[in-house]
């Protein structure tokens, strides 16, 4: 058993393309991607995740993708609700603010990384982390399909999935002020 002041700490890993890219990929890019990946952290009876809207919460697994396909254990931390709310805080009004969301660069998983890291000194892993330069390592090789305002010089699978991760864009409620 656990001492009190230890918390659990989760990693919710849904895939958005619900299958697709697992079928497709090999197609459209000429190799194998499980899935695109949407992460978030499970600490303190929360689910934390960041998208163009900034950083939001709910209860575990009331996203609006539903359950996660994955709950990946992190480890635990000493870390206490009221330090931990005190730290998104902080990284809502620097590191990831909305605007800052990026979909290739600077994600929900990067994120997730960067919070399991001061939670529990470990990263997501990689398959996760490693996705988008995957997908735009193929950029040059694949066929290009125009979706308007996808980033330029991505593949016609980059495109497809652009489209299919907007509902990253979707916002959760905000951290309550003052935290």
């Amino acid at each position: 058993m656990e001492p009190p002041n230890l918390y659990p700490v989760k990693l919710y890993v849904y895939d958005l393309s619900k299958g697709l890219a697992r079928r497709l990929s090999p197609i459209m890019l000429g190799k194998q991607l499980e899935g695109i990946w949407h992460t978030s952290i499970v600490v303190h009876k929360d689910e934390f995740f960041f998208g163009s809207g900034g950083i939001s919460s709910c209860p575990p697994g009331g996203t609006l993708l539903g359950p996660p396909d994955t709950v990946v254990d992190v480890g635990s931390t000493e870390v206490t609700e009221e330090i931990f709310l005190e730290y998104l805080s902080s990284l809502g009004e620097s590191l990831f603010r909305g605007e800052a969301y990026n979909l290739f660069e600077h994600n929900c998983n990067t994120f997730s990384n960067e919070v399991a890291q001061f939670l529990t000194g470990r990263k997501i892993p990689s398959y996760i982390t490693d996705l988008p330069s995957e997908v735009l390592s193929t950029a040059q090789t694949a066929p290009t399909t125009e979706v308007s305002s996808a980033p330029d010089g991505v593949s016609a699978l980059g495109r497809s999935l652009w489209a299919i991760t907007q509902l990253s864009s979707l916002k959760g409620p905000k951290l309550p002020k003052g935290i």
